[in-house]
């Protein structure tokens, strides 16, 4: 079956050690568990694009989140998630992540978040700032933002 999420190029991969915890008693990864898998690649995609980035004062958050899973997840599977940036608007953006099974390229989840990012001490959402902006686009090798509609 082709998947919407071969499309996209992700340059972002982050090798996901399986933890005991992550199953279920059917012995398969715990649907839950691959939205930790997504922080996980979230974070990492942030410390690596936007290396600078004054945590205790900014936030990135999710306003809306979608998954489809596609394949289970075993313990003898061995998986990475991969993110990308796919959007970016004046406070939001999309992001495109997927775990796959890093021997055999099988896609096992592919998910998309928007997010927006948030003024942690003036509790509201702010624009992105532009040095994260040309910083996304530079590491997805494109200009992603959205355009800007204009009204007279």
């Amino acid at each position: 079956m082709k998947n919407p999420s071969d499309n996209i190029r992700y340059r972002h991969t982050l090798p996901i050690q399986l933890r005991f915890g992550d199953f279920d008693r059917f012995g398969h990864v715990n649907n839950v568990v691959y939205f930790q898998f997504y922080d996980l690649g979230k974070s990492e995609y942030f410390a690596t694009v936007c290396p600078h980035v004054d945590w205790s004062s900014i936030g990135i958050v999710a306003v809306h989140v979608t998954a489809d899973f596609l394949s289970q997840i075993r313990g003898t599977d061995d998986v990475a998630v991969q993110t990308a940036v796919t959007a970016i608007g004046t406070k939001s953006f999309t992001l495109a992540q997927r775990v796959i099974d890093v021997r055999t390229n099988e896609v096992k989840c592919v998910g998309t978040s928007v997010m927006v990012t948030y003024d942690l001490k003036a509790l509201e959402s702010i624009p992105l700032r532009e040095e994260w902006i040309e910083a996304i686009c530079a590491y997805e090798g494109k200009d992603v933002r959205r355009e800007k509609k204009y009204h007279p």
